[in-house]
């Protein structure tokens, strides 16, 4: 007996978004500082090697302190309140949803689909004996629920089952939005930490990989020093009124994950609270301890971009996105440490800074949607490219 579906059956919905060539896309995520939900409303549709980019609105919704506060110690919390916060984080990831769509002069119903990472609050690379492990959290059903929408989640866990870190996933991304015929680029994303992808041209070799810190560190400091009142170094003024403490950033430069070979990723406790912790414990003033955090950020940032092989050399430009993109003090170290290549902001490019990681998740959920690959095997490590998420209609 044939099988009939009803007029309202979502899988029908999707296999006619899938047909059509434009979408306009909501990404979310929530990144390694916990700030709140980032959340971008995009228009994607392909063009020749990539896809073409219309922002039609971005905005980021803070996190009541109490619930940061619970993102900050969810990798040692029990069951039961990892599964509350799941939930919690699910209302606030719609919420975001619609506060984007509200910003973009759009009902909800003109929305094609929802891209959302959630929040990672534990992320284990593969090792020896050991699989890689990474927990997302923002209940893709409430958001579902709540907006109407469909919605990708879950986009690391292909990745790791194929034998990849799950991360970085953004390379994809970049090879779509940023590659250039003719010229080699490093697309540089400084958020909690620094990533970077290399690419040879359209169509050419890519190579991505977690370069250490970001502002991470830096973060943790000023939180740490302020008694949780303010989060981080406000345009990088502390880090300019204080002097790089060369004893201490040559120790921090021997860090085991900066000597690890690529594909490697890194999570929020490799360099954030207990490293930021042991600098407080040394006395050095604060205003030093950011100089210095700024100073390990762009050492790492230069020595990764030195390290890349040989193909991807010289490079033409590196663009540079994420919250560190906005930080002037960061801009200038990263503008001398990497001359005479060009250090130009993601913005220039037509991907704004702040947004580019919800911008990100909104891209990979479409390639989802379509039925394409959404990781880079040569920056992840896996055994091979594999379409990415889970769709909940």
């Amino acid at each position: 007996m044939p099988v009939t579906s009803a007029p309202d059956d979502p899988v029908e919905r999707l296999l006619r978004l899938r047909a059509r060539d434009r979408h306009t896309v909501v990404g979310l995520i929530s990144g390694t500082s916990a700030d709140g939900v980032d959340a971008a409303c995009v228009e994607l549709a392909d063009r020749p090697g990539g896809v073409r980019l219309s922002l039609r609105a971005f905005t980021c919704v803070p996190y009541e302190p109490t619930l940061r506060q619970r993102i900050f110690a969810a990798a040692h919390a029990p069951a039961p309140d990892l599964v509350d916060l799941d939930a919690r984080l699910g209302e606030a990831f719609a919420d975001a949803a619609r506060t984007v769509a509200d910003a973009a002069d759009l009902s909800l119903d003109a929305v094609d689909l929802v891209g959302s990472h959630g929040q990672t609050v534990f992320h284990r690379p593969r090792g020896p004996r050991m699989p890689g492990a990474s927990m997302q959290l923002g209940a893709a059903a409430i958001v579902a629920e709540r907006t109407g929408r469909p919605v990708v989640s879950d986009f690391r866990s292909r990745d790791l089952a194929a034998g990849g870190e799950g991360a970085p996933l953004v390379p994809r991304v970049d090879r779509l939005l940023l590659a250039a015929e003719g010229e080699r680029r490093v697309a540089l994303n400084v958020g909690g930490l620094a990533n970077l992808t290399a690419l040879d041209g359209v169509g050419g070799d890519v190579i991505a990989f977690d370069t250490g810190p970001g502002n991470a560190l830096s973060d943790a400091l000023v939180r740490i020093a302020s008694g949780g009142e303010r989060g981080f170094d406000e345009d990088g003024r502390g880090a300019a009124e204080g002097r790089v403490d060369e004893t201490i950033l040559e120790e921090l430069l021997r860090h085991p994950f900066l000597a690890a070979p690529p594909p490697k990723s890194a999570d929020r406790d490799t360099f954030g609270e207990a490293l930021a912790r042991r600098l407080i414990d040394s006395g050095r003033s604060l205003d030093d301890l950011l100089a210095t955090a700024v100073a390990f950020t762009g050492a790492t940032i230069q020595r990764a971009v030195a390290e890349l092989p040989p193909r991807f050399h010289p490079l033409s430009r590196i663009i540079v996105s994420g919250g560190g993109a906005r930080n002037p003090t960061l801009r200038d170290e990263l503008d001398r440490r990497l001359s005479p290549v060009p250090v130009e902001a993601s913005d220039d490019h037509g991907l704004p800074a702040d947004a580019k990681e919800a911008i990100a998740f909104a891209v990979l959920a479409r390639e989802t949607l379509l039925g394409r690959p959404g990781n880079e095997p040569s920056a992840t490590g896996a055994a091979r490219a594999t379409v990415l998420g889970s769709i909940t209609p």
